[in-house]
């Protein structure tokens, strides 16, 4: 158990077809062969944990400019984040009553471009970005060729940063804070496994889940977010696993009620 503290930080909302947040949530069919389309808003969101060792910010958020022509039009279309100009991150850290300085470590769950849009931050700093190998991989390999994924953007990431790369299935880089790696949405997507004082345990699933229903109903997220689902369903039971054992409260990547239960902050 480590005496931390988990503080959210509201990001805005992104506009979407369902669709893509749960795998064939709505389908054509003989008797109903158009079926309307359900458009959702989600919320993307941050956390800083206040631990003794260091103030730590899990993920950075879209970029501020994500509609005014930063997102590539095709994704922005898709994945609308219609109030990303109103959520910079010094805006929103300094609303939850942080700074930028008072960042002492960033855990980059993945790179994508709703996650890792204030990187820019910390360009040119000695603050530790944790990320994992795989990820950064990918990351590149995405952004600088054809191929991979069109969700990572160079912009966000090909800073100078002070990257602090993980290697492994299950890392600790701080007392009490184990690092998940948890392949499947991406091949390097990490979560987080804590104690709290008074919470008990809690696993930050990031977009392992994008809401809630991806977890507790096992359906996988939608066309085009998914890097393999063979690795989602074996991340699906570690995280089950974990949950079993450990009568863990479970905070899932977009979901609006993990926001909402975040509201007030984590002991």
């Amino acid at each position: 158990m480590v005496d931390a503290r988990i503080v959210p930080l509201d990001r805005g909302r992104v506009r979407a077809d369902r669709n893509y947040v749960i795998e064939g949530y709505e389908l054509g069919s003989a008797t109903n062969p158009n079926p309307e389309t359900e458009m959702i808003e989600t919320p993307v969101y941050n956390v800083v944990i206040e631990h003794p060792e260091a103030t730590i910010l899990w993920d950075t958020g879209s970029h501020p400019d994500a509609g005014d022509g930063y997102w590539p039009e095709f994704l922005y279309d898709a994945f609308e984040h219609y109030d990303a100009d109103e959520h910079a991150l010094e805006d929103d850290l300094g609303r939850a009553g942080y700074s930028i300085e008072e960042v002492d470590a960033v855990v980059q769950s993945h790179l994508h471009l709703d996650h890792a849009g204030g990187l820019y931050e910390f360009a040119g700093t000695d603050v530790p970005i944790y990320v994992h190998e795989a990820e950064l991989k990918y990351a590149y390999y995405s952004a600088k060729t054809s191929e991979g994924d069109p969700a990572y953007l160079a912009s966000d990431f090909d800073h100078e940063l002070n990257w602090r790369i993980v290697h492994g299935e299950r890392e600790s880089h701080f007392e009490g804070i184990d690092f998940l790696h948890l392949s499947g949405h991406t091949p390097g997507l990490m979560g987080l496994h804590l104690t709290l004082p008074e919470t008990g345990s809690v696993l930050v699933a990031g977009d392992q889940a994008y809401v809630a229903e991806n977890y507790r109903e096992e359906r996988p997220l939608g066309p085009g977010l998914l890097w393999s689902k063979r690795d989602w369903y074996d991340s699906l039971r570690t995280l089950q696993d974990l949950e079993r054992r450990e009568d863990a409260t479970l905070f899932f990547g977009h979901d609006p009620g993990s926001l909402s239960r975040l509201e007030g902050g984590l002991r």
